[in-house]
């Protein structure tokens, strides 16, 4: 027989990835009661099959290459990796998939969890379906949270369903190297899946529709890592996708838009992502199932009435990165709490209560060989927003903390200024090391620096971050 039992808390948040957990955290922070409704692991995405585990494959492939750079090393990394090591890595970062010390955290904070699937079910109200086949009746007094981000989003290729494809997930967790490995896609987890498998063993073959790697980046960054998936041993094919496919005798086999074949023995689709709404009873608000959400500055769903309803981090689009989801997350939790108050909300740009660094500081690393990071607007983007940008590109090889970082050092910067305002408006890096510099181009972007001030912040020498003074010299001419 099943139980039913009835709850109210101040704030509901349904999906307990990184996102929701910070959001849970800042409303509890600001007094409220609040309960995490989470179907799988809490902790999410992020940290089982996502940001952890990819990062935890591809680190061994990262520091190999850096270290083949350096005298006195090369010969000590020429070997292949360990891979039962690596995968032993993977796992422990993953914390071998058991979600204890996040419910141990959740915990100490204060904040209550329901193991089950939540569904909106009207104003306020959540219906959580436990394991165990209980229903847990569940109403807010003052929000709810969406945070069930994504999914892969997988495209409509005949025999897809026969083949057992990869998705991320599967990418970031199999237990073993395929022999041959497609990768259908020429994104973010396309490219760093390719790197970590190639270095792993398989033989890896890129099959991408477009006619270059990361498009929505500035195109040295695709032409970049191009290179070096190249050099690693990658078959990259431009303006090429799979138009069906079939497994049999346990072999992926590929016919391809150009009229070739393909055989492998796993394939992986990194097309995309599509938001986690399609059953979380989005039509019992007056919204439509597996829509993204759209939100404004303060994450609450418009076209809902009574301001209650809050979306938090990919699931409404505007950012599809756990780090820019957990910034949208404390932000969501503390105007929650704000307006549980009663106090001021302060939604002007840069205010506490507004997630301005959305449109304007989103940053991103791409772990490849070499990395890629970036920050603020690419130049197809200021191009396309009307402002009056000034491109200042820099020869990463030419700082000396290049020289210093390995031989043969390959790389490039491009730096961004709106004119109008003298400040910093994009920022891109490629080449080995890069990612470190993020956070600085994030401040000077976030900051609005002036060009004249960021003149006096001294780079230390010999590091990579002389770039910042070779951009601001070539800048000033």
């Amino acid at each position: 027989m099943r139980n039913e039992t009835t709850r109210a808390y101040d704030v509901i948040v349904i999906g307990g990835g990184p996102v929701g957990e910070n959001v849970a955290e800042r409303a509890r922070a600001a007094g409220l009661s609040t309960v995490i409704v989470e179907r799988e692991l809490l902790g999410g995405e992020c940290s089982f099959w996502a940001c952890d585990p990819s990062k935890a494959l591809l680190r061994p492939v990262v520091a190999r290459a850096d270290a083949s750079r350096i005298p006195g090393l090369d010969p000590a990394v020429a070997g292949p990796l360990d891979v039962q090591a690596v995968l032993a890595h993977r796992d422990k970062m993953s914390s071998y998939w058991k979600d204890e010390d996040q419910v141990d955290w959740l915990d100490s904070v204060g904040v209550d969890l329901i193991r089950g699937h939540g569904r909106l079910t009207g104003l306020k109200q959540v219906a959580v379906q436990t394991p165990e086949g209980d229903t847990v009746a569940l109403t807010a007094r003052h929000a709810v949270a969406v945070s069930t981000g994504t999914r892969a989003a997988l495209p409509p290729i005949p025999g897809l369903d026969t083949v057992r494809p990869w998705t991320s997930r599967e990418a970031t967790t199999a237990d073993e190297v395929p022999g041959r490995l497609a990768v259908v896609g020429g994104g973010v987890v396309a490219v760093e899946m390719a790197t970590a498998w190639q270095a792993l063993g398989s033989r890896v073959t890129m099959l991408v529709l477009e006619n270059g790697l990361l498009e929505r980046m500035e195109p040295f960054a695709g032409e970049l890592v191009t290179d070096g998936l190249r050099e690693a041993g990658v078959d990259i094919r431009f303006n090429t996708t799979a138009t069906s496919m079939t497994r049999e005798d346990g072999e992926v086999r590929i016919a391809l838009s150009d009229g070739g074949q393909l055989a492998a023995d796993e394939i992986l689709l990194a097309t995309g992502r599509a938001p986690q709404t399609r059953d979380v009873g989005l039509e019992s608000v007056g919204l439509t199932p597996g829509d993204w959400l759209t939100v404004d500055d303060t994450f609450q769903v418009t076209g809902v009435d009574g301001g209650w309803l809050y979306a938090v981090g990919d699931v409404n689009r505007r950012a599809l990165m756990t780090h820019q989801g957990k910034y949208q997350a404390r932000i969501a939790g503390t105007v929650i709490g704000a307006r549980a108050k009663k106090e001021p909300i302060h939604d002007t740009p840069w205010g506490a209560h507004v997630a301005t660094a959305d449109h304007a500081a989103v940053p991103q690393v791409v772990f490849t060989t070499p990395e890629i990071a970036s920050v603020g607007l690419t130049t197809r983007e200021a191009e396309h927003s009307g402002r009056r940008i000034k491109v200042v590109d820099y020869d990463l090889a030419h700082v000396a903390g290049a020289h210093q970082y390995g031989e043969d050092y390959r790389g490039r910067a491009r730096m961004l200024i709106d004119t109008d305002r003298n400040t910093v408006a994009g920022i891109t890096f490629a080449g080995p090391g890069v990612g470190e510099l993020v956070h600085s181009a994030t401040i000077a972007i976030a900051g609005e620096i002036p060009l004249d001030r960021l003149w006096h912040a001294v780079p230390a020498f010999p590091t990579l971050g002389e770039v910042w003074l070779r951009l601001l010299e070539t800048h000033r001419g």
